[in-house]
């Protein structure tokens, strides 16, 4: 094998590839046929959602159920280790709808990292919602300017996402850069 050759091995997510992904299904609903999932991430995150004239839509995206609003993917449904199916925000929610709940904040060293895809370690994150137990679905933010990089499965509990000082503190799924991220609908 050429030493030069790139190899690049597909992020493996449950029995899914995540290179293999594709954005299926796609059909426009009303705000009243999702109101039930709209109504969890609300009561999640403590956040109110303003989807009111907005061009909704849901699709299939893998085994995740996305919920498009004016061509921008802005909530996904995933299941978690446990199978429950957990709703929150994508990246480009978070952008539009920055939650003060279960968030981590790292600082500019991990940045490069997460942009690629790996997982978080505990030495990197410097603040967190204490209200984090392991196993939520959470966010990750830049320590600066509060802009998010990446949604992961928190392995600790909040508390313990800044006292550690070894090992992985969540899991990443999704990512500044991603196939989520750059999908153009």
């Amino acid at each position: 094998m050429n030493h030069l050759a790139r190899v690049e091995t597909p992020l493996r997510i449950g029995n899914y590839m995540v290179k293999d992904w594709r954005l299926r299904k796609r059909k426009p609903v009303r705000r009243k046929n999702i109101a039930p999932l709209l109504k969890r991430l609300e009561q999640h995150l403590d956040i109110d959602l303003n989807v009111d004239g907005g061009f909704l839509e849901m699709a299939e995206y893998g085994p995740w159920q996305v919920v498009i609003i004016d061509k921008v993917a802005h909530i996904v449904e995933v299941v978690s280790p446990e199978d429950e199916r957990i709703v929150f925000l994508t990246l480009r929610g978070l952008l539009a709808i920055a939650p003060e709940k279960k968030y981590v904040e790292v600082d500019h060293g991990a940045i490069p990292f997460l942009m690629n895809g790996a997982d978080c370690m505990v030495a990197g994150i410097h603040a967190a919602d204490a209200e984090i137990i392991a196993g939520d679905l959470i966010w990750i933010r830049d320590q600066n300017h509060g802009r998010p990089l990446a949604l992961g499965w928190a392995l600790l509990d909040g508390p313990d996402l800044i006292t550690e000082i070894k090992g992985k503190g969540i899991k990443t799924i999704h990512y500044v850069g991603d196939e989520l991220w750059e999908m153009e609908l």
